[in-house]
């Protein structure tokens, strides 16, 4: 295995274990760490410079999140996603967030989406300056408080969980031919939507939206497999 892109790491304790998973979070987007690899956390620390319980621990958030999974005696192998797994993922998604988007646009109050401006802009200045982790953590701010205005806890937190386990891997070629602009783009087309009452326009936005995403994931899964 190659090293790890070199990354500084604070060496506060309290705070190293965040940093690793922060920086191990990274590796998945740019391709660092493949799909059905298994990596052992002694040898990460040392791609690291630092002890390896931080990185086990740091491993271990990973797989609650479903990014990996523990391979006994060996360490964690990063979790594949096939093509079914990201159908049946995008179709969940669509069944629960169109409508919602819609309704949320009959009825939530105009500052209320208005205050969503900010992370839309960010997610197309992330886009731009190929900051990748702010990208994606600008995108789930975005979407997951979209939907907690819906008023369902449980929703959200569903939508949470199924955007964790259809995470972006290898972003980076992507971003590379600026294919991610647009992507980013349509949160701000959705937003002027909502803000001008067009709930059924802001469903289309938002069902082009998703499949715009599943475009995203297959080509960086395929461009994964032929670098392999």
């Amino acid at each position: 295995m190659g090293h790890l892109t070199h990354r500084d790491l604070n060496a506060s304790v309290e705070r190293l274990r965040d940093q690793v998973a922060h920086a191990l979070r990274a590796a998945l987007i740019s391709g660092e760490l493949r799909p059905g690899v298994v990596y052992s956390a002694p040898t990460l620390a040392e791609d690291f410079g630092i002890s390896a319980t931080p990185v086990r621990e740091a491993m271990l958030d990973l797989a609650r999140e479903g990014l990996v999974e523990p391979v006994r005696n060996k360490g964690f192998r990063v979790t594949e996603v096939d093509e079914r797994d990201l159908d049946q993922y995008t179709e969940i998604r669509a069944l629960i967030e169109i409508p919602v988007v819609g309704r949320v646009t009959r009825t939530a109050a105009r500052e209320d989406l208005e205050a969503l401006r900010p992370v839309a802009e960010e997610i197309v200045r992330a886009a731009r300056e190929h900051d990748l982790i702010g990208y994606l953590e600008a995108d789930r701010r975005f979407h997951l408080t979209l939907l907690g205005l819906a008023g369902n806890e449980r929703l959200v937190e569903t939508v949470g969980e199924l955007r964790k386990r259809s995470r972006l891997y290898g972003l980076t070629a992507l971003d590379e031919r600026g294919e991610l602009i647009p992507s980013a783009e349509e949160h701000l087309e959705l937003l002027d939507l909502m803000l001008a009452g067009d709930a059924r326009g802001a469903e289309r936005c938002m069902k082009r939206h998703l499949g715009h995403v599943r475009s995203l994931w297959a080509t960086s899964d395929r461009a994964a497999h032929t670098a392999g």
